[in-house]
């Protein structure tokens, strides 16, 4: 048995899969998730699991360089925008018009995590990065500039 960390099966399986710059996205109940995306639907009841969980049990396991969420979150939402800028403080947040994070960003997702949360604007995606200082740390490697402060 798995001892600690994500446990369920398809997920860990997805985020396995993902490399660097592809999109995932976590959404809430509500989310219209396309008919061809790969939906990994993990909601059992309202708020179960809720969205900071599940976003934060995915954080620990995936290296992410951009967070996008809808342009509303940080007038709307404002204590979520501020929980995922602690949480992703490494990364390079930007906003969509939320239409676009319900169509072209849904359609662009390698794969749709569906949560139980009943949350306003509460559809995230994260762009998969590298560990730079794994990635370029090499003797000799020369660190390309977008990556020198993480190295």
């Amino acid at each position: 048995m798995k001892r600690s960390g994500i446990l369920n099966a398809e997920l860990g399986e997805a985020l396995a899969t993902l490399g660097h710059t592809d999109l995932l996205l976590v959404v809430d109940a509500g989310f219209p998730v396309p008919r061809d995306a790969h939906r990994i639907d993990l909601a059992l009841a309202e708020n179960l699991p809720d969205l900071r969980t599940v976003l934060g049990l995915i954080a620990d396991e995936l290296v992410v360089e951009g967070v996008v969420r809808a342009e509303d979150v940080p007038s709307h939402n404002p204590r979520l925008d501020s929980w995922l800028h602690e949480r992703f403080s490494g990364a390079e947040f930007t906003t969509r018009p939320h239409a676009e994070v319900l169509g072209e960003l849904a359609r662009e997702a390698k794969a749709v995590v569906r949560t139980g949360a009943f949350e306003p604007w509460g559809n995230i995606g994260l762009y998969c990065g590298v560990d730079a200082p794994r990635w370029f740390g090499g003797e000799g490697v020369v660190v390309p500039e977008q990556y020198a402060s993480k190295v």
